[in-house]
């Protein structure tokens, strides 16, 4: 098991070095880029390597794990190394952007602070949720560094606690086991708010760093389509677009649809919490579509935001044909007028392609739509533009016509 034991000084001495077979230095260096470790001492997984060309150049400097397919994660380029410095200064950075040019302290208590190559911290995601900072490591050096990283972001942040988790599906790819990480006193609950509405996290059953800080903006704009409307919130998850709809829009009516059962009784929570009533299902959302459909029922706003359907290339495929089924399904129940909100948080389905797929079934169930707006994640998430994927939240806006054979 790898221990989240190293500081963030760094030994110029004791650095390896690996030779890359790439024109420049991209922020990914894959596996199969790599000729290999230089003669002589060979770096150590999770550890910082100078990474030079066939001629002996100095590119750059990263973060080196021959076991992965991403074997290097550029931190620097050039010959000027990765030290303490340039941690604190990459953090000073990331939090800037937030509380100063973003002001997100005025708006809600829970936002993201540093998002990965976007921030140049390859491999670290931390968000702020309330008075705990939670941090998702996707690399075995960014774990390695993970006490220290939190503890120089807990302290400029002025926050109280930390919890580091590394996805199970990450310790397979970067082939290690993580220990837990957590604060001493670290509460397993908190409630934060956002736009004056309050959530319950719930550390233990949360997905990711605990709550969904990307769809943001989305769940704001949405409140300015529901009044007077009934709303459908497909895998709803804890509530987030519901609630909204329901307390900000001022709906008719809401109903939340999800399969995960704690999931579902942390919507219930977060409802109780804003003291209001909302209609919640514990249901696949395909089912219930095809349910709702088959009983006439149709509503004046959709929203579909399913979880990951493409983690890898191979599942590329397959996870078209299900956005393609689940927007079809969707498109039946929406009133001549009323909204789709469609949204894919698969970084490696591109924008063109998610529209296509939903221009195909808005075709296929004969259905006209037109696109009022096209929306990603919140600011708080930035866009590296040497790496597409992390744009990897699309959210589109649709307003649905009248069925072209007639029928609503």
């Amino acid at each position: 098991m790898m221990r989240p034991d190293r500081s963030l000084d760094l030994d110029l001495a004791a650095i390896g070095s690996v030779v890359v077979r790439t024109p420049g230095l991209p922020p990914f260096v894959y596996r199969k880029m790599v000729q290999g470790p230089e003669p002589g001492r060979p770096p150590a997984r999770g550890e910082i390597v100078r990474i030079n060309d066939a001629g002996g150049s100095v590119l750059g400097y990263g973060l080196w794990n021959p076991r992965s397919q991403i074997a290097v994660r550029t931190l620097t380029r050039g010959d000027r190394p990765p030290s303490s410095e340039f941690w604190s200064a990459r953090i000073e950075d990331a939090v800037r952007l937030r509380t100063e040019c973003l002001g997100l302290d005025a708006v809600t208590n829970a936002y993201r602070v540093v998002h990965a190559e976007a921030d140049g911290l390859s491999g670290l995601i931390a968000d702020r949720l309330g008075e705990v900072l939670s941090i998702e490591c996707f690399s075995l050096g960014i774990y390695r560094r993970a006490r220290a990283l939190a503890e120089l972001l807990r302290k400029r942040m002025g926050l109280a606690h930390y919890r580091v988790r590394v996805d199970e599906r990450v310790q397979l790819q970067e082939d290690f086991t993580a220990e837990p990480l957590v604060s001493p006193d670290a509460p397993g609950s908190i409630t934060i708010q956002e736009h004056g509405i309050r959530y319950r996290i719930r550390f233990d059953a949360a997905h990711k760093t605990g709550f969904f800080c990307d769809q943001r903006d989305n769940r704001d704009r949405l409140a300015a389509y529901c009044a007077g409307r009934a709303v459908l919130d497909v895998c709803c998850y804890t509530g987030g677009f519901h609630l909204n709809a329901l307390i900000r829009g001022r709906a008719r009516e809401v109903t939340g649809v999800d399969l995960d059962e704690q999931a579902l009784a942390l919507a219930r929570e977060n409802a109780h919490l804003n003291q209001v009533r909302t209609h919640l299902v514990h249901a696949d959302g395909f089912g219930y579509l095809r349910q709702m459909d088959a009983n006439g029922r149709r509503y004046g706003v959709v929203v579909l935001d399913p979880p990951k359907l493409a983690t890898h290339r191979d599942e590329l495929g397959a996870a078209k044909k299900k956005y393609y089924d689940l927007n079809a399904l969707a498109l039946r129940v929406v009133e001549p007028g009323g909204l789709l909100l469609t949204c894919s948080c698969s970084g490696l389905i591109g924008a063109d392609e998610f529209r296509g797929v939903v221009r195909a079934a808005a075709r296929a169930v004969g259905r006209p739509v037109r696109l009022i707006a096209e929306t990603g994640a919140a600011p708080d998430h930035p866009v590296s533009l040497e790496i597409p994927e992390t744009a990897y939240l699309k959210a589109l806006w649709l307003i649905v016509g009248e069925s072209e054979t007639g029928q609503a």
